[in-house]
C-alpha cells in the first residue's frame, strides 16, 4: 500500500478537496439541523456533568472511545464520552473507525477538504492528511468510499455539535483489517500527535454483535442468561483497552472472536498510546445492549464509551 494510493470504485475518478455529503442523515440519525440540534442536547444534557470531573478533575481529555450505530441506539451512549470534552482545549480530532463497505489492507484518509453535517461543516486538516501519505502508509480515500462508511460519519454531527463556535480541523482515518505489525506501525506514527497539546483522538467502535444474523452466538451457560455472557465477553475486552494491553487484547479477539468492529482502530490507538511516552489512564464510563437476549433466535448489538485523560 504505497504512497497515497487511491481507494477507489469502479469507474470512478478521485477528486481532491471536495465536500463530503452527510450520506447517512435522515436515515441513521435526522437531517433536519433543528430536530438533530435538539436531540443532540437532550443526549449531552443526560450524560452531564460527565465522568472525567469527577475522576480526574483538572486532567487533560485525550481521546473518546464510542459507538457508531443509529442515534436512536447509541446516541445516549456516545453522548457519555463526549460530554467530557472542553472545546476550548482541542485545536486538532483525529478520527479513527473501521472499514465496512470495502477491502483495505493498511488504512486511508479522506481526499475531501470539508465534512457536511446537519450541524454545521466540519474542516478537514489536509495538511496533516497530505503528512501521513507521505509517509507511505496510509492510501486516499475516494469521496465515494468516504461518504459510504458510516464509522466515521455517526461521530460527526457530536464533533460539530461539541465544537461548535471553535477553531479546530479533523483528521479521518478509515482502518482496514490489518495484522499485529500493521497496527504497530500505524500507532508508531500517530504516537506522535497523542503526545501533542490540543489533540483529542476519537475511535468508533461498537462491541458484540450478538446473534446469528451476526453469525456470532458464543455462549457460556455459567453466566446465566445470554446477555450476561455477552456483557461478560464485553467487559472482559474493555478491562484489557483500560489495561493498554495490545496484545492481550488481540490475544482475547482470538480466543473468544468476540464481533467488536472497531478491533483495529482500538488495537492502533492503544499502540499510539503507549509509544506516545505519555502518562494516560483509560476508563469506560457507559455500557449498552441494544436489546437483552434471552433466546438463540435473538440479537443484539453492545454499545460502550471510554475517555482517556493524562493528568500531566
Amino acid at each position: 500500500h504505497g504512497g497515497g494510493r487511491e481507494v477507489v470504485g469502479a469507474g470512478e475518478r478521485p477528486r481532491m478537496g471536495s465536500a463530503r455529503k452527510a450520506y447517512h442523515a435522515g436515515s441513521w440519525y435526522s437531517d433536519q439541523e433543528d430536530v438533530l440540534r435538539s436531540q443532540l442536547e437532550s443526549f449531552l444534557a443526560s450524560a452531564g456533568p460527565g465522568t472525567l470531573k469527577e475522576v480526574a478533575p483538572g486532567s487533560t481529555l485525550k481521546a473518546l472511545i464510542g459507538p457508531h450505530a443509529g442515534y436512536s441506539y447509541s446516541g445516549p451512549t456516545a453522548a457519555h464520552g463526549y460530554v467530557n470534552i472542553d472545546p476550548s482545549q482541542v485545536t486538532k480530532i483525529i478520527l479513527l473507525g473501521p472499514s465496512h463497505h470495502v477491502y483495505l489492507r493498511g488504512c486511508a484518509i479522506s481526499g475531501a477538504s470539508t465534512y457536511e453535517t446537519p450541524v454545521g461543516d466540519i474542516t478537514v486538516d489536509v495538511e496533516t492528511c497530505k503528512a501521513l501519505l507521505k509517509t507511505g502508509n496510509f492510501e486516499k480515500m475516494s469521496l465515494r468510499v468516504d461518504e459510504e462508511e458510516h464509522s466515521l460519519e455517526l461521530h460527526l454531527p457530536y464533533i460539530a455539535q461539541v465544537m461548535k463556535g471553535h477553531d479546530f480541523s479533523l483528521v479521518p482515518i478509515m482502518v482496514g483489517s490489518i495484522d499485529a505489525e500493521l497496527e504497530k506501525v500505524y500507532g508508531e506514527i500517530l504516537s506522535e500527535y497523542f503526545g501533542k497539546p490540543g489533540h483529542l483522538f476519537i475511535v468508533s467502535t461498537d462491541f458484540c454483535h450478538w446473534g446469528s444474523r451476526f453469525r456470532y452466538t458464543f455462549y457460556d451457560r455459567s453466566f446465566g442468561k445470554i446477555w450476561r455472557c455477552v456483557e461478560h465477553l464485553d467487559r472482559k475486552g474493555m478491562d484489557l483497552i483500560e489495561k493498554k494491553s495490545p496484545t492481550e487484547f488481540r490475544d482475547y479477539l482470538e480466543e473468544y472472536n468476540n464481533t467488536i468492529c472497531g478491533r483495529h482502530p482500538i488495537s492502533i490507538f492503544l499502540q499510539a498510546v503507549n509509544l506516545s511516552g505519555v502518562e494516560s489512564s483509560i476508563k469506560f464510563v457507559h455500557y449498552v445492549q441494544s436489546s437483552k437476549c434471552l433466546r438463540e433466535t435473538d440479537s443484539s448489538v453492545s454499545y460502550a464509551s471510554a475517555i482517556c485523560y493524562s493528568s500531566s
